[in-house]
């Protein structure tokens, strides 16, 4: 799959844990259609290094990023 067509989310937890994940635009948008209207209870997302599976009732929130974040120097004019 591209790399444009996946997205970067983050996703914080009751409790305070994180996960971190590149997922295909698609699966971003079923997890933000799924903590919209609450169904189903659990949601499986297909992430660059495995399938998530999370459940609903304990998302506290979800980020999702623009675009891919670079870190490092680059050449200036």
């Amino acid at each position: 799959m591209p790399d444009a067509e996946r997205v970067r989310i983050e996703i914080g937890f009751r409790g305070g844990q994180s996960l971190t994940i590149n997922v295909a635009a698609a699966s971003a948008d079923a997890l933000d259609a799924a903590l919209d209207n609450g169904q189903p209870d659990a949601v499986s997302l297909d992430a660059e290094d495995g399938r998530y599976t999370v459940v609903l009732k304990m998302v506290a929130f979800v980020k999702r990023h623009l675009r891919e974040s670079r870190v490092g120097f680059g050449a200036r004019a």
